[in-house]
């Protein structure tokens, strides 16, 4: 009798619809000769090549819009106010250090 964690093994990931891709045929040319290689298919190499995409470039572009609708949503800080803030909190410590430059008192 297979455990849980087999049978989640056996399944395969649910795929999309076929889609239409042209590639400058040097790439392609790659595509093909690294599939023959590593002994698998055009699609493999190229969902992995994607996966690899998003996760850097991809994924600076969807973090770049998330943060674009959390502004819509009005989700944010303004930076004067924060700085603002910031500078205080700096100004009451060093107050509450005691007299002189904050980096002549701190030690490492």
């Amino acid at each position: 009798m297979a455990d849980a964690n087999s049978d989640k093994k056996a399944e395969k990931p649910v795929l999309s619809d076929p889609i239409t891709l042209r590639v400058p045929q040097d790439i392609l040319d790659d595509i093909e000769k690294i599939a023959e290689t590593s002994d698998r298919s055009r699609s493999w190499v190229i969902v992995r090549a994607l996966k690899y995409y998003l996760m850097a470039e991809g994924n600076d572009i969807l973090q770049i819009r998330k943060g674009e609708e959390q502004i819509a949503r009005g989700e944010f800080v303004d930076a004067e106010k924060f700085f603002a803030e910031v500078l205080d909190e700096k100004k009451s410590d060093a107050a509450w250090c005691g007299s002189g430059s904050p980096r002549m008192r701190r030690s490492f």
